[in-house]
């Protein structure tokens, strides 16, 4: 039996939607309120079986989880791909809905990876603290302003420490009264942002669904519970990546390509990435030639062939996601083989 095909186009209030057969003829089509209730309702009145496709926004991922269970097939669209839908003259709800819709009949829908609700709901919680860690480096800055504005001198490594920042207050004669609730409540805000990020890490380290995983990446000189954590829950599963060069590129870590005319051309890093991957495996190898002897030894060897530390730095990074898909991949095809048995 052929399906029908469904053509979702999401925003934040309304769902348009669009229904054709598999030979074009148009079904129905509409706009629904984007709520769990309004959903509900619409997907009970559609002919089975179906064929669904949306576009990828933040509202997409609590729609595709809604409308999964009843649907064939459900699609989410690749974003920097479903920009064509965009790019003609004219442009509406329905004529997107309507597109969407054609391009999953003729095949061509671009498709793209999607989490599983429960490593999302992770997720949410390693970019909650991506966010804690950038208020507490924010309130940090904040602090050291305000006493370099006073002349105040500071040791600044020890500055951020408990004991010495209390020693600093009561011994200082410059700090006058108007300035010393506002270094307070910067101190105060600083160790309840660190407790915060503390409590966060061990929650994410210590579930079910990541311990393991987290505990086999770590076996990787250099790699830290940080990197595990953000590797494990924005990739979500290795067996997305055909290739290790599909991961670097996933990761922000290749360059762009064009070619035009028979000229080939390499573009500075791509900005279709995973920029919080990104930021970790940079920071990470900045650091990891201390901790992993091959790692050292590839550094080295970028920078005796003339690279300079940016570039060897990069290409450590490049090392350490082939690192990290190799034991991933190790790890959950061993974790498959023991659920099958």
């Amino acid at each position: 039996m052929q399906p029908y095909f469904v053509g979702l186009d999401v925003h934040k209030q309304v769902i348009a939607y669009c229904v054709k057969q598999g030979d074009g003829q148009l079904v129905s089509e509409g706009k629904i309120k984007a709520t769990r209730a309004a959903l509900a309702e619409w997907v009970g009145s559609l002919p089975r079986p179906w064929v669904g496709g949306m576009e990828a926004t933040m509202f997409s991922h609590w729609i595709y989880a809604a409308l999964q269970p009843h649907a064939a097939e459900l699609f989410m669209g690749h974003a920097a791909r479903m920009k064509a839908i965009s790019a003609g003259k004219k442009k509406s709800d329905k004529l997107d809905s309507r597109t969407i819709a054609d391009l999953l009949r003729c095949n061509v829908f671009p498709k793209c990876f999607v989490i599983s609700p429960e490593l999302g709901r992770l997720r949410q919680q390693l970019r909650f603290r991506h966010l804690v860690v950038k208020q507490q480096v924010a309130f940090m800055n904040k602090t050291a302003g305000l006493l370099m504005e006073t002349g105040v001198e500071y040791e600044r490594r020890r500055l951020h420490g408990k004991q010495y920042f209390s020693e600093l207050m009561a011994t200082t004669h410059w700090v006058n009264q108007e300035l010393k609730p506002l270094l307070k409540f910067s101190r105060q805000q600083i160790e309840s942002l660190a407790g915060m990020d503390k409590r966060l890490i061990r929650m994410l380290e210590k579930h079910p669904q990541l311990k393991a995983r987290v505990a086999a990446l770590r076996t990787i000189d250099g790699v830290g519970p940080i990197l595990a954590l953000s590797w494990a829950l924005e990739t979500g599963t290795p067996d997305r990546f055909p290739s290790i060069k599909d991961a670097q590129s996933y990761c922000g870590l290749t360059s762009a390509f064009w070619e035009s005319a028979g000229q080939q051309k390499r573009r500075p890093l791509s900005k279709q990435r995973n920029k919080h991957l990104q930021t970790v495996l940079i920071e990470v190898a900045n650091l990891a030639p201390m901790y992993n002897e091959k790692l050292k030894a590839l550094y080295q060897k970028e920078k005796a062939a003339g690279a300079d530390s940016n570039q060897a730095t990069l290409e450590v990074a490049r090392k350490l996601v082939a690192y990290l898909l190799a034991v991933d991949r190790a790890f959950c095809k061993s974790a498959q083989s023991k659920r099958a048995a």
